[in-house]
């Protein structure tokens, strides 16, 4: 199997679980070795990095809260002292709080936006100063950036669609230097968090133009194309992934 990423070095945030460890996976499986972040699961972090061993590359976990802005930056800067630079940064962490507008606690709000968006931006920040022409910064955001269709889910929506901004902006800081910069949007995605099973998930996909949930290896892939050589003209996109979530 070709490897287009071979000798790329990459960060993941949030990498331990769901589609953050599939994105690792698949990095690491097209060559790249691969740093990720994890705030409290050590354990399935380890199982990921073993995973990313298996397939030939490097593999590094960086214990990392995302709302907290100097611990961001600092995984930026080990990922770099270990791999000797950074090539592909995946802003993958990301966090939902839902609450009706009356009860919604000013505290949420902050911590919503200090991992959905503030981490976005330092995480991006640090990386840019050392990567070179070449460089893709990946961010996960949501359909819901588009389209939120039930209630509580305001402050959420207001952080994805902020990403959108962000990378359209950054796209003209970072296109002199050919380092690009997009968003993945993805839709209903199956994980332990999000099943595509049960009353929530039915609600869903009677919303969507392909009755199903979208798997984590299915970000993975798009995710991967935008990390690779083929995706250097593509720069400031908000790229949906979402079944026809939002059309």
């Amino acid at each position: 199997m070709t490897q287009p990423l071979k000798n790329k070095r990459a960060l993941v945030t949030g990498g331990s679980r769901g589609i953050g460890a599939a994105i690792v996976k698949r990095l690491a499986r097209e060559g790249a070795d691969v740093a990720l972040t994890y705030s409290s699961s050590p354990d399935r972090a380890k199982e990921v990095a073993a995973a990313a061993e298996a397939l030939g590359v490097r593999a590094l976990t960086i214990q990392a809260d995302s709302a907290d802005a100097a611990a961001v930056a600092g995984a930026v800067e080990k990922t770099v002292a270990e791999f000797g630079g950074i090539d592909i940064l995946v802003n993958n962490a990301g966090i939902a709080v839902m609450g009706p507008l009356e009860e919604f606690k000013l505290e949420d709000f902050d911590r919503v936006f200090a991992v959905n968006v503030r981490a976005v931006f330092v995480a991006s920040q640090a990386a840019a100063r050392h990567m070179k022409e070449g460089g893709r910064i990946i961010n996960i955001g949501s359909t819901n950036a588009e389209r939120m269709p039930f209630v509580g889910g305001g402050v959420y929506a207001m952080s994805k669609s902020a990403l959108q901004g962000l990378v359209q902006g950054l796209s003209r800081d970072l296109g002199p230097r050919g380092i690009t910069i997009n968003n993945v949007q993805p839709g209903p995605v199956d994980t332990d968090l999000n099943p595509a099973t049960g009353e929530f998930a039915a609600s869903l996909i009677k919303l969507m133009a392909l009755p199903r949930y979208g798997t984590v290896d299915e970000i993975a892939a798009m995710v991967a194309y935008l990390a690779g050589p083929e995706a250097g003209y593509v720069t400031g996109a908000n790229l949906m992934i979402d079944g026809g979530f939002a059309a």
